[in-house]
């Protein structure tokens, strides 16, 4: 899920990334939970975890965006046009670490590694989509005809900007929408796919 606080940080790395045409700035951050048993991490997570303002509620991982857009204009008599776009998106995911108890069954463990992959997998994709309307918008500004005016020229960044945006919130909303409906057979799918790498010696079992 997408946005704002969390309670305790505990570790962030920040890594710059080239995203081909759009620039990417990722930043992780983690908070702690606590708990030997799966009710007891569920509790933790609807405790602890990230608070969305649109809904009040709490979510297992999220992903704080914001995208910043520089546009360059060249004008001459009777046009203005844009000669450059650049624009950045920078994210924040926020993740879970479990503070693991020292005898953790092993069936949490399987089950907690399946989870937290799956929440940081869920969040990439967030960011995926936002890297991917970063790279839109830009190549959008960038074919935009030239104005009469720079004035004219920039409301139509404006508008451009303001549409491709839309078009993104609704997309992390779709996609939020879809990954609700299908989690529980999906963490399912990914136990038995884990279960069976580790029957068959390619995972190691949870530690």
């Amino acid at each position: 899920m997408m946005k704002r606080s969390l309670l305790c940080a505990l570790m962030i790395t920040v890594a710059a990334v080239p995203a081909d045409a759009a620039n990417l700035v990722k930043t992780y951050s983690y908070f702690a939970i606590g708990g030997r048993t799966l009710e007891d991490i569920e509790k933790q997570l609807a405790k602890h975890g990230p608070q969305v303002k649109s809904t009040g509620s709490r979510h297992p991982g999220a992903t704080q965006m914001a995208f910043t857009t520089r546009v360059s204009y060249a004008s001459q008599p009777g046009s203005c046009r844009i000669a450059d776009a650049v624009v950045t998106v920078k994210v924040k995911v926020i993740l879970p670490e479990w503070r693991r108890p020292r005898r953790a069954d092993a069936d949490v463990r399987l089950f907690w590694d399946t989870l937290s992959a799956d929440i940081k997998r869920h969040e990439d994709r967030h960011v995926e989509i936002a890297k991917n309307h970063a790279r839109a918008l830009e190549d959008a500004l960038k074919a935009t005809y030239p104005r009469k005016d720079c004035d004219a020229a920039k409301a139509k960044a404006a508008e451009i900007t303001a549409a491709e945006l839309a078009r993104h919130d609704q997309d992390q909303v779709r996609f939020d929408r879809v990954e609700g409906v299908n989690f529980e057979s999906r963490i399912l799918r990914l136990l038995r796919y884990r279960m069976q790498r580790i029957e068959s010696g390619q995972l190691p079992p949870p530690a």
